[in-house]
């Protein structure tokens, strides 16, 4: 069972789930997103905003595949390209930070670690790019897969809350605080994936 984490482009674009290819929900400020979703241009809107994204920051997100099957995605990019954050109540997102959009991992491939691999994935290209943190919206009261993450969740790889609020708490994760464990979750990977790789040789013949 092979693992891999690719950066999102226009090609793997159709890779995400169905309805997160045409949702705008952070792409666009409350009133255009609504527009988008009624005049049945979401899709495109979304494109767009990936497209421009690439063209003048680069990178902004990455698509997790097991057995080139996608499985999962998560999207990043500076506040300032994010409209919908400047609505939360616990905005707005630090300048020297890069704003954890969303992410989502398909139900049977969850509890295995790819959400912890994937932000460590996003540290290590922000890390390289010269950013100091990454912060996100997290859901206080979270109860089924959405488009703000749930605020356990990020607590549980690593962020800490900067701002808090009952519902939508703002966190925060030190990129240098990920060296501390980036070597812990490299050899949890190393060993799921060498557990796997192993697992036919010790079936009888």
């Amino acid at each position: 069972m092979g693992r891999r984490l690719v950066p999102l482009t226009l090609d793997n674009l159709p890779d995400l789930p169905e309805r997160c290819r045409s949702c705008v929900f952070w792409e666009l400020d409350p009133v255009s997103g609504e527009a988008a979703v009624k005049t049945g241009t979401a899709a495109l809107e979304k494109e767009s905003w990936i497209s421009a994204v690439l063209l003048d920051w680069g990178s902004c997100g990455r698509v997790v595949y097991v057995d080139e099957v996608p499985v999962g995605y998560v999207l990043y990019a500076p506040p300032a390209y994010v409209p919908r954050s400047t609505a939360f109540p616990t905005s707005p997102v630090a300048s020297d930070a890069v704003q954890l959009i969303t992410a989502f991992i398909l139900p049977d491939y969850q509890g295995q670690g790819l959400g912890r691999v994937m932000v460590q994935t996003v540290a290590k290209d922000l890390l390289r790019r010269g950013f100091k943190a990454i912060e996100a919206f997290g859901d206080a009261r979270w109860k089924e897969p959405a488009c703000v993450l749930p605020a356990d969740h990020l607590l549980a790889v690593g962020f800490k809350t900067v701002r808090q609020h009952h519902a939508y708490p703002r966190l925060r994760l030190e990129l240098r605080s990920t060296l501390s464990w980036k070597e812990d979750v490299e050899m949890a990977l190393d060993r799921l994936l060498g557990a796997v790789q192993k697992e036919p040789a010790l079936r009888p013949l």
